[in-house]
C-alpha cells in the first residue's frame, strides 16, 4: 500500500528541516526544491511545518531529547527532524492529534526507515500523555529558541529590548506590498484587493500590510508590475536617499550590493530619468534582479554590473554619483522571523568577518560619491558591531563624512531608535522587519 499524501508531506518536511539542521542549507533553497515534489495546494502546510520547526528548533529538540532514551545516530538525523515535525503539529497547529501522530508515523516508510515507526509512535503518544508541552525550559536556548551566542549578543546590545527582539524573531512575519506608483496608486490598489484586505501605516506612502499572506503570483496585477513584495521597513530606504533630488533631472545613483533588487526597483519607481547603476557580486542573484526589473517594466532603466562593490575600479566609469545606496551583506539578524535558518547557520565568528567586509565596501564606495552627495548605509541587522559601531569608526576615518539626520517624515522617525550614529528599527515594531540606517553626506569643504 502506498503512503498517503499526508505521510509524504511530513516526510518531505522532515527532509527539508534536516537539510538545514544537519547540512547547513538555506531554508529558501531547500524549500524551493521540496515544493516541486508536491501539489501546489499542499505547499502552504509544508512551509508552515518547516518554518515552525526551525523557529522553535531548540524547544522541539529538547522535547525530543526528553522522550528518546538514546541519541539517534547521525545517519538517522532525519528521524529527529521528523519527531520535531510531529511535536510541532501537536503544539502549534490545528491538525487533530490522532491525524498528526498517524501521518508522522507513516512518514518513516516514505523515508525508508520503517524500523523507527514504533519509536516515532511512542515518542508522540508519550508527549501527549505526559503533557510535556507546558514543561519549563531547561535553559535560555530552549526558552528563547535562539543559540546562546546570539542571545548574549542581542542582550548586550539591547539590554532593555532583548526579550522583545527574540520574541519578534520567533513570530510569523506579515506580508508587505509596495505599490508601483508609476502604474497605480495605493488607494486604487487597495480597492482591487478588496475591503479590509490590507492596512496602511502613516508615513509609508506606497506600503500595504496584508491581513492574510498569499502567493505573490495571485496578487492582482503582480505579473503586470503593479505591485511588489517588500517589507515596510525596507521601503524606507529609497525615499530617504532621494530626498533633496527633486530638482535634479538625471541624478546619478549607485545601488551597491543590489540583488534581489527590491530597493533598486523602488528607486527607479520614485526617480524616473535617474541614471542608476546596480552592482551585484553574484551572477545568479543579478539574474534575479533583472527578472524583477523586467516584471516591473524597468529593465531598460538601469545599468547592471556584475562585480564586487569593494573593488569599484573593475566597474566604475569614473563619474561621481549624486546618491549611493549601500545595503551591505550582513548577519540578517533583523529578519530572522522570515529566515529562521539564520539562527542555525550563522556563527558568532561570522560577525567580525561581516563587519570587516562591510567596512571595506563602505571605504571603497565613498570616493565614488560627489561632493555634497549622500550615501545611505543600510543593514537588516540589529547588532551594533555591524551598524552604529561600524559607521562611527568610518566617520572617524573620513573627515569629509558627516551624518545627516534628514528623515522622510516624523511618522517614520517615531518608529526608530535614535542611535549615537544612525537609526534602528527593531523587528516586530508595527509589523516591520529589523533595519538599521545611517545617512552620510560628503562635505565639499573638507578634504578626504
Amino acid at each position: 500500500m502506498s503512503a498517503s499524501p499526508g505521510a509524504r508531506l511530513r516526510a518531505l518536511a522532515a527532509e527539508t528541516v534536516d537539510a538545514v539542521v544537519s547540512s547547513g542549507r538555506s531554508l529558501d533553497t531547500a524549500l524551493l526544491q521540496a515544493e516541486t515534489r508536491i501539489p501546489e495546494d499542499d505547499r502552504p502546510l509544508l512551509r508552515l511545518l518547516c518554518f515552525g520547526c526551525l523557529r522553535h528548533h531548540w524547544r522541539l529538540r529538547a522535547q525530543v531529547g526528553r522522550l528518546v532514551s538514546r541519541p539517534l545516530k547521525k545517519k538517522d538525523s532525519v528521524i529527529e527532524s521528523l519527531l520535531a515535525v510531529g511535536i510541532y503539529q501537536l503544539t502549534e497547529t490545528r491538525v487533530p492529534d490522532h491525524a498528526a501522530v498517524s501521518m508522522t508515523v507513516d512518514a518513516v516508510k516514505v523515508l525508508r526507515r520503517p524500523k523507527f515507526g514504533p519509536l516515532v509512535n511512542a515518542v508522540l503518544r508519550n508527549f501527549l500523555r505526559r503533557n510535556l508541552e507546558h514543561q519549563d525550559a531547561a535553559d535560555d536556548e530552549e526558552r528563547f529558541n535562539h543559540p546562546e551566542w546570539l542571545i548574549a549578543a542581542i542582550r548586550d546590545d539591547w539590554p532593555d529590548q532583548w526579550i522583545e527582539i527574540l520574541e519578534a524573531n520567533n513570530a510569523r512575519a506579515p506580508m508587505w506590498l509596495r505599490v508601483n506608483d508609476r502604474q497605480t496608486t495605493r488607494d486604487e490598489y487597495l480597492a482591487r484587493l478588496g475591503a479590509d484586505a490590507g492596512r496602511v501605516l502613516p508615513g509609508f506612502d506606497g506600503a500595504i500590510r496584508l491581513q492574510q499572506p498569499q502567493a505573490a503570483t495571485a496578487l492582482p496585477g503582480f505579473a503586470d508590475g503593479l505591485v511588489s513584495v517588500q517589507d515596510g521597513a525596507a521601503q524606507i530606504a529609497a525615499p530617504w536617499l532621494l530626498a533633496g533630488l527633486e530638482e535634479c533631472r538625471a541624478p546619478r545613483i549607485l545601488d551597491a550590493c543590489a540583488a534581489p533588487g527590491g530597493k533598486t526597483a523602488h528607486l527607479l519607481e520614485l526617480a524616473p530619468g535617474a541614471q542608476l547603476t546596480a552592482v551585484e557580486l553574484d551572477g545568479e542573484r543579478m539574474q534575479l534582479l533583472h527578472g524583477n526589473l523586467r516584471r516591473l517594466g524597468l529593465a531598460d532603466e538601469a545599468t547592471l554590473c556584475v562585480g564586487d562593490a569593494s573593488t569599484p575600479e573593475e566597474w566604475w566609469d569614473g563619474s561621481p554619483f549624486d546618491r549611493v545606496l549601500l545595503d551591505v551583506p550582513c548577519s540578517a539578524s533583523g529578519v530572522i522571523r522570515r529566515h529562521p535558518d539564520i539562527k542555525l547557520n550563522r556563527r558568532a565568528t561570522d560577525i567580525e568577518s561581516l563587519a570587516a567586509r562591510q567596512a571595506a565596501i563602505l571605504d571603497a564606495v565613498w570616493p565614488l560619491l560627489a561632493p555634497g552627495g549622500r550615501l545611505l548605509y543600510v543593514t537588516c541587522s540589529v547588532l551594533r558591531r555591524e551598524n552604529e559601531a561600524l559607521v562611527t569608526a568610518f566617520l572617524a576615518r573620513h573627515g569629509n563624512a558627516v551624518e545627516t539626520d534628514v528623515l522622510p517624515n516624523n511618522n517614520i522617525r517615531d518608529l526608530m531608535y535614535r542611535m549615537a550614529c544612525g537609526y534602528q528599527v527593531l523587528p516586530g515594531r508595527e509589523g516591520l522587519d529589523g533595519f538599521y540606517f545611517a545617512c552620510l553626506e560628503k562635505d565639499p569643504s573638507h578634504a578626504a
